[in-house]
């Protein structure tokens, strides 16, 4: 399976829940599969999805579920020693790890070599960490939703990408209808 097939798999899961979906082609695709108000779509800012998502959780009691990709968090790496430092049970960080850096031009990252991200969030304090093939995403999903704690999910993928048009919706608009929708 790759990313977009996943995040097909997962969009009835995500829909009643705050989503923060990182940068590039994972936003893209989101979009094109199931657009919801709750889905803020991340137009820059290479990494900071988790960050975002963390803020977001410990400022409200909506369940926040940050999509991030194996690149983006390998681009802020201090994301997750804040993560495991700052506790909030209402957060999922879901991490799609194809091994690659896929709105770039899948190139490789170390992910697909030595790194493990699922070994780096425990050892930096993660407490809930669960890494599993891409057909148990969905499955793993609604075990850390239902747990109610703060959980680091790592899905394995296979690195490519689907065609899918741009985000044409206005960056003001994507921010105010999800704001209208933390608010809700």
């Amino acid at each position: 399976m790759i990313r977009s097939e996943i995040l097909r798999d997962i969009a009835p899961i995500l829909r009643d829940h705050l989503v923060i979906c990182n940068i590039g082609l994972p936003s893209q695709e989101l979009h094109m599969i199931d657009d919801q108000p709750g889905n803020f779509y991340m137009l820059g800012t290479m990494g900071l999805s988790s960050s975002i998502g963390l803020g977001l959780a410990l400022s409200q009691d909506k369940t926040v579920i940050s999509i991030d990709g194996d690149g983006s968090v390998l681009t802020n790496f201090g994301t997750l020693p804040t993560i495991a430092n700052n506790v909030a049970d209402n957060y999922i960080l879901l991490i799609i790890d194809n091994g690659s850096y896929g709105s770039t031009g899948d190139q490789p990252t170390y992910t697909g070599k030595k790194t493990s991200l699922a070994a780096v969030a425990a050892a930096c304090g993660c407490e809930n960490v669960v890494e599993c093939p891409a057909e148990d995403a969905g499955t793993a999903l609604r075990a850390a939703i239902d747990s109610r704690q703060m959980t680091v999910i790592v899905v394995k993928c296979d690195s490519g990408n689907i065609k899918v048009p741009v985000i044409t919706m206005d960056p003001v608009v994507i921010r105010d209808r999800f704001m209208k929708a933390v608010q809700a």
